[in-house]
């Protein structure tokens, strides 16, 4: 199985020379490449109906791809390589050869996610000529890289063309047997990063479709974003969130509003977009850890199949559209309330949550399925019958049964009875919603025992232990 470690490189002076000097190579190779493609886009295309028969066409050029660009560097390595706006000199031998490569395959991807999209077809924006903050990243493949000493808490690593061995901090012990895949050197506002790409032969390789999703080994989870809840789960019990941008956001702002007062290139200002960097980088690491510890607390309830929301985070988090009255004025259109619940859900990042849990399932031996979560928080988990009509409903008291429902854990409940296939068929007829074929008497009991002892306190006890 394939596994990604990510520790601290503390590289010397010399080193950090060179590795900033590849930086400004590959960098200069992908924004060369991207342009070339850029101009051979505009200027070999044209409208069906826009082009009439006199028109004269011009020459086509040959369409640049990935290997006729990749056939350019035994040529761009044969002398330096002037840059036109600078005059700088650039050494492409200076760099393995692997990694020039690379830089070949990020500007295909980009470009025909641009133009064709990806698998499932979505495409993407306009890929961006990269400066100096956005292209920070080498890929060095295993082959150029050897292990010469491994110590205590040390990993000494010989990479091809590079003077020395780097020194990598081990804050864990890697995998005994692993092989040695990659590894992407990254620059970040407190120092050089190593993600190091191996195989471990002890972890089996594992496939999600081998195991069936019954009630009892099946969790759903439902993303709350209220107050300070961020899952509900069909056993009846809530993760709390950490809101890691909400609690540093006056501290960003401050910082954000001296850089720009001082000079543009100044010392100063150079000094405080550093720090603003650092704040920055301190919410998506406190961000990750959460989204780690959550994943393994789920994961340590033992089950072995993770049902959630489908969300289309997209689009929770859009703009609401204007709204104009008849002289052509802008109306109130929700957006000042909107923005604060948009800033939540990104937040939240409950996108990459999804993510991190699929991984640490997936070394885990789980499963974990994306269901579609419509009508899921409304009807009642143990009776036909829709209730939360309104996001300010949190709870519902049942007379018949003296039983306090809440919303979110019977919305875990319901997300649990979708990915299982036994959620009624809804209809919607002249602004009703009606209930076709039901199963839920096939799971009543089940659901009756969970919301009878469902907690009200939050799980903590479950994320200390992580």
């Amino acid at each position: 199985m394939l596994l990604n470690y990510q520790y601290r490189v503390y590289p010397d002076i010399n080193q950090k020379h060179q590795i900033n000097s590849w930086l400004r190579i590959t960098r200069y190779w992908y924004n060369r490449q991207l342009g070339d493609r850029f101009n051979w886009w505009q200027h070999n295309r044209n409208d069906v109906n826009s082009c009439p028969l006199t028109c004269s066409l011009p020459e086509l050029q040959e369409n640049p791809d990935f290997y006729s660009q990749k056939k350019q560097l035994p040529i761009l390595k044969e002398d330096l390589v002037i840059v036109q706006h600078s005059s700088e000199l650039l050494d492409f031998t200076s760099v393995p050869s692997q990694t020039l490569q690379d830089v070949s395959k990020r500007v295909d991807l980009a470009f025909k996610r641009f133009l064709q999209g990806d698998s499932n077809g979505k495409r993407s924006g306009k890929p961006r000529f990269k400066n100096s903050a956005r292209y920070r990243t080498l890929r060095i493949e295993g082959q150029a890289i050897a292990v010469q000493r491994t110590e205590k808490d040390w990993l000494f690593l010989s990479i091809s063309k590079l003077k020395g061995w780097l020194t990598v901090r081990l804050h864990r012990p890697l995998p005994n047997g692993f092989i040695l895949k990659n590894m992407l050197l990254t620059k970040k506002s407190d120092g050089w990063y190593a993600t190091i790409c191996l195989e471990d032969p002890t972890v089996p390789a594992f496939s999600p479709d081998e195991i069936i999703p019954t009630w009892d080994n099946t969790l759903g989870i439902d993303a709350v974003l209220h107050e300070q809840d961020y899952l509900a789960t069909s056993e009846g019990t809530k993760l709390p969130a950490l809101k890691s941008f909400r609690k540093s956001e006056k501290r960003l702002a401050q910082v954000q509003r001296r850089k720009e007062k001082k000079r543009k290139g100044s010392k100063a200002r150079r000094k405080l977009a550093k720090r603003q960097g650092r704040e920055h980088q301190r919410i998506a690491r406190a961000r990750i850890d959460h989204a780690f510890k959550t994943a393994h607390a789920l994961v340590r309830t033992l089950k072995k199949v993770f049902v959630h929301e489908d969300l289309n985070l997209k689009a929770l988090s859009k703009r609401n559209k204007a709204k104009l009255d008849e002289d052509g004025k802008f109306l109130p259109n929700g957006q000042s309330a909107k923005s604060g619940l948009n800033k939540s859900w990104n937040d939240a990042a409950f996108g990459h949550f999804f993510t991190t849990l699929e991984y640490i399932a997936g070394k885990a031996g789980a499963r974990v399925i994306a269901v579609n979560p419509a009508y899921t928080s409304q009807l009642l988990a143990y009776r036909d019958e829709i209730v939360f009509t309104d996001c300010h409903i949190r709870s519902y008291w049942d007379t018949e049964l003296s039983l306090n429902v809440d919303r979110d854990i019977n919305a875990g409940i319901n997300i649990k009875r979708v990915g299982l296939g036994l959620f009624p068929t809804l209809k919607r007829r002249k602004g009703n919603l009606v209930v076709g074929d039901s199963t839920t008497n096939s799971t009543l009991k089940e659901v009756l025992a969970v919301l009878k002892n469902a907690p009200e306190a939050y799980t903590l006890s479950v994320l200390r232990q992580v």
